[in-house]
This record gives structure tokens, sequence and C-alpha cells, in this order.
């Protein structure tokens, strides 16, 4: 059996294979641009072009728009909204989030449906179901609103109403997630020491979840002051009255009224600002609080 052997000159050398090109290789890096540039064009951009509007015309300019008597009406309504609106809402977020996270009872994924309900329904849905409730002519009310004189519909009830249906599920859906994780060990021990419900809920229940209940609260707090449709329906947007400053901000830039309205916009994306670092600091917070507690369970 014979073996032919090639002479060197038959011999070529192998050929270079060229890399594939691979989208997939660059898609790490592509995607985190995607998001900076989506964040920036949607959010970044919008933001500094309020803050160069409010600033246009100078500091000066700026500081005088807030001497403006509609102005101060309508950001002083808005923190009177705001005020009555946020308690009202952590003292149903926690004991709804204590309802839900501790015991069984008939109705309960109805409960939390009802908390979710604002999240699905339009802030002018909202609105318009008060004014057909409440409406002093014809609403289902009508006759014990007119028989006591009350007024809720184009007031201060009406918006303050508004506000807590549309900020009320922010607490409860902080709260409720914690509360499971955390168990009810601690509580069941508590209550063998003998101390009571009331006992048991401010000194074990509460402090356990008090970073969630303060991120609520951010959460809440900056919902009611940025809260637009529901009040423009139930407000009537009655300048000096019954406008609050979202409403303000629209009826000032209609009106061209155009530093105005870019400065009332500054306040509100300052709250949004402030808001947001808040809401930072607090995740840091529960995440310290996370660490510490594992790092005492091993």
């Amino acid at each position: 059996m014979a073996f032919t052997i090639p002479s060197l000159q038959d011999l070529s050398p192998p050929r270079r294979v060229k890399p594939s090109f691979r989208v997939s290789s660059f898609l790490p890096a592509l995607i985190p641009i995607l998001a900076c540039l989506y964040v920036g064009v949607v959010i970044l951009v919008p933001a500094l072009a309020v803050v160069v509007q409010a600033f246009a015309k100078g500091f000066g300019v700026f500081l005088d728009n807030f001497k403006s008597p509609e102005l101060l009406s309508a950001l002083r309504l808005t923190l009177i909204a705001t005020a009555i609106a946020v308690p009202f809402n952590a003292i149903f977020g926690l004991a709804a989030a204590t309802a839900i996270a501790r015991h069984r009872f008939p109705g309960k994924a109805l409960l939390l449906s009802i908390i979710d309900l604002p999240f699905s329904i339009s802030p002018v849905v909202v609105g318009l179901m008060l004014v057909l409730l409440y409406s002093p002519t014809h609403g289902v009310f009508a006759g014990v609103l007119q028989s006591t004189g009350w007024k809720i519909i184009f007031s201060l009830p009406g918006i303050v109403m508004a506000t807590i249906l549309v900020t009320f599920p922010f607490m409860a859906r902080e709260v409720i997630p914690l509360l499971e994780e955390e168990g009810w060990d601690q509580e069941e021990a508590a209550r063998t020491l003998g101390a009571s419900d009331w006992q048991v809920f401010w000194k074990v229940t509460l402090p356990s979840v008090r970073w969630a209940a303060l991120y609520g609260l951010i959460l809440t707090t900056a919902r009611a002051l940025g809260e637009f449709g529901a009040v423009s329906v139930v407000s009537g947007n009655i300048r000096g009255e019954t406008q609050t400053l979202p409403l303000f901000v629209e009826d000032a830039y209609k009106q061209y009224h155009t530093e105005m309205a870019f400065g009332a916009s500054l306040v509100l994306a300052t709250v949004a600002i402030v808001s947001l670092l808040l809401k930072l600091a607090v995740e840091q917070l529960m995440e310290r609080d996370r660490s510490a507690v594992k790092g005492g369970e091993e």
C-alpha cells in the first residue's frame, strides 16, 4: 500500500477566517446607551427646558412671579389639600396593610383590587365619579347636599376627596410586601408576653415597617402635590379660589404668562427632585437595615 506525500509547493497556507459581526456582543453596551438616551429625551431635556424658561428674564423676574395673589392662592390650596389627604392615606394604608398581611377574612382579594383601582382608572374618571355623586343639581346625593347646605363640588372638600382617591394606594402597596416578608413571629412573641394589640402595633409592627411607611408617605405627598386630572374636574378651576398649583400652570400658560407658568412648574419640578432624593435615601436605609438583619442572623 503506497502513500503519496505532496510537495512543499503544493501546500498552501490556511485561509484566515474573518471574525463575524455579532450583534449580541454589542448588546450589553447598547442597552444602557439606549436607556440613557430615552431618559434624556423624555425627562431630562423637558426638565432642563423648564429651568431655562423659568429664568429666561432673570432671577428677579422669577421672584416677582411669586408675588402674584393667584399663584400664592394656588400654592396655599395645594398645600392644604396635601396636608389633609396624606394623613388620611397614611392611616388607611397602615390599617389596610396590617389587615391584609396579618388576617384572613372574606373579601380580602376584593379589598386588594379596590386598593389598586386608582392605578387602572384615569384620574379624570375619578373626578367625574365624584361629580356624579356629589353634584348639587343632578348628583346621587343632591337632595342631602341641598338640605344640609354642604358644598363639595367646586370647593375644598371635593379637591381633598379627589386627592385622597388618587393617592391612597401608595402607602398600602409599600407596606404590604414588607409585612408579608417579615412574618408575624415577633408579634406573636409580644402577645405571648402580655402585650395588647395596640402595643404590638406601636412597638413591633410599626418599627419593622418604618422605612416602607416613610417611602409610601413620600410617594403619596409627591402625587398629591402634582395631581391634575381629578382635581381639574371637581374644582371648576376658579382662579384664586379653587385653582391648585398644577391647574395654575395650565391656566397661566394659556393666558400667555409664560414666565409665571414656568416658575410654578419649577416649584413642582423641585418637589419631584426632592422626593426622588428622599426616595433614594430611604432605599439606602432600608437596604442597610436588611443587611444588618442578615448579618445578625449569620
